[in-house]
């Protein structure tokens, strides 16, 4: 019977008539954060080999490691108050619910692949730290430093800027004047001054992506090398099923980019595929999903995509003076090559 139950829902557009048909695209459909436009044909091209969903979903995020996107994915960038670079990173198989996820990741450059194998290898979800580095040396992957000239340059210029901005607060001594190391005080005063969220200092630009295959499969994942000046140890949104990225065949898929600690407390992306699952299209589903936040943190950065299992997509994000659009690539049969869009921030 699930074959029946595909084929229905992939002509269902034609069946239900033109109203419904305008609101789905076509299939297969690579759907991703930001314009990483190399990362969009990878994983199209993998879908074109014959490969699954999970592999296009691998193959998109790793390019993206390779080359570094942005800065904000991949090994030499963001280094944390210690200077070194670790990386976040999932996969998730929309058909199973099988999910594979690293976090805090060392010496290891490709973090999606390591989370594929913790997927196909363990019966564990997400593994961290040092102990995900020599899972990952035991699957046959090489350590090496993820630090470079530029990371290291990032990291002595805001040692000399007294370490500004930083991610401490209610400590000694004041770390919004001074580096660390720092201690509680001997009477915690509940202050919030140290470090509010004002949107000014985004630049994580997690790489999401959602691949929906031609027979309706899907899969969903992410990858990043985190936020910069992070406290060594802090992991993200990303490596966290249904905050990161979420998929399930029986509804779609949706990944999120932006400040991790803000956005993984409301689990976006499986509130997003909830939300289509309740009859809403991607693009509303985002919308509320976005707006669910912005309730509690008006001034948090962040985006959210979402695609549902006919084809159609959209995306939505959280409107602040310095962030007004949200640019996401598209790769489909109508658009035939990777597409840039945008969708201006509610």
């Amino acid at each position: 019977m699930a074959w029946k139950w595909r084929f229905l829902l992939l002509l269902g557009p034609l069946l239900l008539g033109p109203g419904l048909a305008r609101r789905c695209g076509p299939l297969p459909l690579v759907l991703n954060t930001w314009p990483f436009q190399n990362a969009t044909e990878a994983a199209w091209e993998t879908l074109v080999a014959g490969g699954s969903a999970l592999d296009a979903v691998e193959s998109g995020c790793a390019a993206c490691e390779r080359e570094q996107c942005d800065n904000t994915v991949g090994f030499g960038g963001s280094p944390d108050e210690s200077g070194e670079t670790t990386l976040d990173a999932m996969i998730m198989d929309g058909t199973t619910m099988n999910v594979g996820a690293v976090g805090a990741l060392r010496r290891i450059k490709n973090a999606i692949g390591v989370a594929r194998k913790v997927l196909e290898h363990t019966a564990h979800t997400l593994l961290v730290g040092d102990s995900a580095t020599k899972f990952a040396k035991s699957m046959g992957f090489i350590s090496e430093d993820l630090s470079t000239n530029a990371s290291r340059a990032l990291h002595a210029d805001w040692l000399a800027q007294n370490c500004q901005p930083n991610y401490w607060r209610n400590v000694i001594p004041d770390a919004s004047k001074y580096c660390g190391p720092y201690k509680p005080p001997s009477i915690l005063k509940q202050d919030r001054s140290t470090y509010r969220e004002t949107g000014n200092n985004y630049g994580h630009d997690t790489i999401g992506m959602v691949v929906i295959h031609k027979m309706g499969y899907t899969a969903a994942g992410t990858s990043t090398n985190g936020l910069k000046f992070k406290i060594p140890g802090r992991v993200g949104d990303s490596p966290i099923p249904g905050a990161g990225a979420y998929a399930e065949d029986a509804v779609g898929a949706a990944a999120a980019t932006g400040n991790g600690d803000i956005m993984m407390r409301f689990l976006p992306s499986y509130q997003a595929v909830e939300y289509m699952r309740g009859g809403e299209d991607p693009a509303v589903a985002c919308q509320k999903v976005v707006s669910r936040i912005r309730k509690y943190f008006p001034n948090f950065f962040g985006a959210v995509i979402c695609a549902n299992v006919t084809g159609s997509y959209g995306a939505a994000c959280n409107k602040l003076p310095t962030f007004t659009q949200f640019r996401f690539m598209v790769y489909n049969p109508l658009t035939n090559r990777p597409t840039e869009e945008k969708v201006d921030c509610i």
